[in-house]
């Protein structure tokens, strides 16, 4: 069985609108209202791909009790710790255009507005470690995405710690000093984006011939392998096997980018699981994030199918002893 983390859970409400402007009064063009939260994300495109998974994590109050009633209605099972104070957080995704001071129309995609989330209880946080405690052999755990304040940098570390010698399948999505302690567990799987890439070293990301650069000194940190995701350049992957894989996103049209990412590691977990081919789950993680981000919502199996056959079937490059 999959479990996936979502520690800080949240209501997305996804704007459209065009000509948005600062100080005035803006009528949006379209509303959708979904269950937000990468690991909430992994388990809704995994249950797309076919593939059962068990959500893990908090939830707090009204919009928590409306999380929990959305994520039942895409079929994802939850198995949630409800705090007894505050509110699970609402993110505002906004699409569209603005317009500059002069009135030429400057394009707005993708900004968020994302809430903090309620405080996590010691109590709390002891009930999820020992949940993930039980996990067995062949089971796979899937942390991803951000921690509430009140919960360590080293939260995800202490998870990995329960199921350590438990032959269980870890993952890890996440950014800065989150990711980095996560390191020293020597996760199966980590998937940073570009800018997260960026940060962590310090430099810009411009090719994917960088990008594998610095997937192998996060393999040398403890990752066993490290899937990045470049948007529209496509994706990389520095395999524990000493190969590594690249190749361009196919073409499209962008809709809606939020999920992308997430989209991509499940794709590449259904594949994994699949074949226990790098090939194969590499192409099936970036078919799947691309079917995402060209679609309004989570792509379909039928949608990951078709860009599948589109994206070529060699797509290693060469050792990673060769990327020096």
């Amino acid at each position: 069985m999959i479990y996936t983390v979502t520690c800080n859970p949240s209501l997305d409400y996804n704007i459209s609108l065009d000509g948005f402007q600062t100080g005035k009064t803006n009528r949006t063009d379209v509303e959708l209202v979904v269950p937000g939260g990468k690991g909430i994300n992994v388990s809704r495109m995994l249950r797309n791909l076919g593939v059962e998974s068990t959500a893990l994590g908090f939830l707090a109050g009204f919009t928590g009790r409306e999380i929990q009633r959305r994520t039942n209605a895409c079929r994802v099972f939850g198995d949630w710790i409800f705090l007894e104070e505050g509110n699970s957080r609402i993110n505002i995704k906004l699409h569209g255009t603005s317009k500059t001071p002069s009135g030429e129309i400057s394009d707005l995609y993708g900004t968020e507005i994302n809430g903090k989330g309620p405080d996590v209880p010691l109590d709390a946080r002891d009930r999820l470690r020992e949940r993930i405690a039980l996990l067995q052999k062949g089971d796979v755990l899937v942390l991803a995405g951000s921690v509430p304040a009140s919960v360590s940098p080293f939260f995800y570390a202490d998870l990995l710690r329960q199921v350590e010698g438990r032959h269980v399948l870890t993952v890890v999505d996440a950014a800065g000093s989150l990711l980095c302690s996560a390191l020293l567990q020597h996760p199966f799987l980590i998937k940073p984006n570009a800018q997260e890439l960026a940060e962590l070293f310090q430099t810009p990301i411009h090719t994917r011939e960088e990008a594998l650069f610095f997937a192998r000194r996060l393999q040398a940190m403890g990752a066993r392998n490290v899937l990045v995701s470049l948007a529209g350049q496509g994706a990389v992957l520095a395999a524990e096997d000493n190969t590594a894989y690249s190749a361009k996103a196919p073409q499209g049209q962008l809709v809606n980018a939020v999920g992308a990412g997430d989209s991509m590691v499940a794709g590449f977990l259904a594949g994994w699981m699949e074949s226990e081919s790098y090939a194969h789950a590499f192409r099936m993680g970036l078919a799947a994030g691309s079917a995402s981000a060209f679609s309004e919502q989570f792509a379909t199996k039928a949608d990951v199918q078709d860009l599948l056959e589109k994206i070529p079937e060699r797509v290693e490059v060469l050792p990673l002893s060769d990327l020096s």
